[in-house]
């Protein structure tokens, strides 16, 4: 049976978002995020990380987003 591609509805940053990632260091890579200076919480729950990419991504969570910023 052939690997089908999956999408999933993901809220980010109360914004919908189609995703074909996996895992939370595949939704990283997809959405250009910086390697330094990004937190990610999934559900209100801080995610570190080192966990990315054992996160496992499931369709309808709330994913947010935070970078630090620089400036005054």
């Amino acid at each position: 049976m052939p690997s089908e591609e999956r999408n999933m509805k993901v809220t980010i940053n109360n914004k919908q978002h189609e995703t074909q990632a996996v895992n939370l260091y595949e939704l990283a890579a997809q959405l250009q995020l910086p390697q330094n200076g990004v937190a990610i919480a999934i559900d209100n729950q801080l995610k570190p990380r080192s966990s990315w990419g054992d996160t496992i991504l499931q369709e309808g969570a709330s994913i947010t987003i935070i970078k630090a910023a620089c400036g005054g």
